[in-house]
């Protein structure tokens, strides 16, 4: 575990401002930035395939790295641009046919809801969200009642991009394979910030970014699949990384997630994810998720006694997501003056999820996210700021 002002000597970027928007694009720690460089360095020397037969080793040690991080294997890990790549070559890879449904949740992220009616359109299939309970996480009851045998798929969406509330997952799982359908768990807003393994919560699939919570660089992602799952299904693209022409008329799939890989990849930035991946190990997760939780509980906490300002988060348990609006103002003005202030932040708005923003009303929100870098006087500076809001 590093202290605060070693973490904050590895950010510099949080030295000239206030950031508040790991949820959305995160910071990348010296580490992964030096490692990023460096290969691109290497690969102007002497051309990226040899630059890449150099860091083999290290480039398999990526989904060692990720692999240790969700309790997983490294052959469940397949290595990609995103997650919403992530999340789509799983979905694709499923043999949708007419009248199986997909559940997805309210809280769903639309670039996940768009690839589901796409993939619904062209199968036959049927796109049904599950609603929130009272408590905006998703309705158990109201999940139980929607399964049955046509049921092929149950899309869960760990945290919601607009707010801060867990969604459970176990009890998903249970429900969902008591029916036999699959559960794809989409941990983009949550692998870095909360503990996670996926042999004990029996998730089937999931997919995350890199450059959120985990402070790896933009264009990196992965997908997690369950070993008994994943010689079951083929993605939709192969080639010959994820497949092997073993005959004029016949190939073979890749026996292990990377035949979800393609062999075309930004080498620099799998090498910068694996660098964040172990950064994050180094410090340990248990000491990021709680720094990360305790920053959002002070943030939620100063901001209700703020007059004029209302906190937008739903749920029991909570995440480093907090979101508000502010009487008056639209959130997008209240991003741009915070901005003037060198304070980040964003606007969650109501196209990025459809379903819950119009059940709540809401058109946006502005949304801050402080990871474990940001300090208590950062903190002050943004509350102030807030309150100073004209």
């Amino acid at each position: 575990m590093l202290d605060l002002e070693h973490l904050r000597r590895d950010t510099p970027g949080c030295l000239e401002r206030v950031f508040l928007d790991s949820a959305g694009s995160s910071l990348p720690p010296q580490p992964v930035l030096a490692t990023v460089i460096g290969h691109l360095r290497r690969e102007a020397q002497v051309g990226g395939y040899v630059a890449a037969a150099e860091r083999a080793d290290d480039l398999a040690a990526v989904r060692v790295s990720l692999a240790r991080l969700i309790g997983a294997s490294p052959g469940q890990i397949a290595l990609m641009d995103s997650a919403t790549r992530a999340w789509s070559e799983f979905v694709s890879a499923i043999g949708f046919g007419s009248g199986d449904r997909i559940l997805i949740s309210q809280v769903e992220y639309a670039s996940n809801a768009i690839t589901a009616l796409h993939r619904a359109r062209a199968t036959g299939a049927t796109v049904e969200a599950v609603p929130s309970d009272p408590k905006g996480r998703i309705d158990l009851e109201a999940l139980d009642r929607m399964l049955d045998e046509r049921v092929r798929l149950v899309s869960l969406v760990h945290v919601p991009t607009n707010g801060g509330l867990i969604n459970p997952i176990r009890e998903v799982v249970e429900l969902a394979h008591r029916h036999g359908a699959l559960v794809l768990l989409d941990a983009c807003q949550s692998v870095g910030q909360i503990p996670i393994d996926v042999s004990m919560l029996g998730v089937d699939a999931l997919s995350t970014t890199g450059r959120k919570w985990l402070r790896a660089p933009r264009g990196t992602g992965f997908l997690y699949v369950r070993e008994e799952l994943v010689r079951s299904i083929e993605p939709s693209a192969l080639d010959l990384h994820s497949a092997e022409w073993t005959a004029p008329g016949e190939y073979r799939p890749a026996p292990d997630a990377t035949r979800f890989e393609l062999f075309e990849c930004d080498v620099a930035a799998r090498l910068g994810l694996g660098a964040a991946a172990e950064y994050l190990l180094g410090i340990g997760i248990d000491y990021a998720a709680g720094a990360i939780a305790d920053r959002a509980e002070r943030m939620r906490s100063d901001l209700s006694d703020l007059r004029g300002v209302t906190l937008r988060d739903l749920g029991t348990d909570r995440s480093g997501i907090v979101t508000f609006t502010v009487d008056g103002s639209d959130p997008h003005e209240v991003r741009e003056q915070l901005a003037r202030k060198q304070i980040t932040v964003t606007v969650s708005g109501r196209s990025s999820t459809l379903l819950d923003m119009q059940a709540r009303g809401l058109d946006g929100v502005v949304r801050a996210s402080a990871h474990y870098f940001v300090s208590d006087s950062d903190i002050d500076r943004f509350l102030t700021a807030v309150a100073d809001l004209e």
